[in-house]
């Protein structure tokens, strides 16, 4: 039995080592899509800090706080708190984590709480010490304001996953 303990974490570090190598390639070499028609235009920036967590092999929560920052400096910054929630495979421990997305709208203007509502899709990280992660996330409020489809996610502790995701953001004060 502890044979195969052994091999199972050996397994599993190796898994990690290369998951992280490909998602460090990705952080460099990912390049964020142009807006298009389809797309609108790019209104700011949203980023996210993720609370520390562990993942129990089925799927983990963890807290955001969330801040946007719109790219016109007439408007004052727009917070928001929520909770990202995985199912699958989760197996770790992160002590801090960010997010960062860009945001795109029909037109320029933005309205305080915009960007509260349900995102989901799927999720790939991988940690050792220091990882980095992909999250596929759509949805939003009534899909007229969405973020940026792909996110990279940089964290700290020791973790893989490979889940589906759902991200909720609720506006603050």
């Amino acid at each position: 039995m502890k044979k195969i303990a052994t091999v199972v974490a050996a397994a599993s570090l190796v898994q990690a080592l290369a998951s992280s190598v490909i998602a460090a390639d990705l952080v460099t070499t990912y390049q964020a899509p142009e807006a298009d028609a389809r797309d609108g235009v790019k209104i700011g920036i949203l980023t996210c800090d993720i609370g520390g967590g562990v993942g129990y092999v089925l799927g983990s929560a963890k807290s955001v706080d969330c801040v946007f920052s719109p790219t016109s400096g007439s408007e004052a910054q727009d917070r928001y708190t929520g909770a990202i929630r995985k199912l699958g495979v989760d197996v770790g421990f992160t002590t801090r984590g960010r997010i960062v997305w860009a945001v795109f709208a029909p037109t320029t203007g933005y309205h305080h709480g915009s960007l509260g509502g349900l995102y989901q899709g799927a999720s790939a990280e991988a940690t050792l010490v220091a990882g980095v992660g992909a999250n596929i996330l759509v949805g939003g409020t009534s899909g007229s304001v969405h973020l940026q489809t792909l996110s990279v996610t940089g964290q700290l502790g020791l973790n893989v996953a490979a889940s589906g995701t759902s991200m909720t953001l609720t506006p603050q004060g």
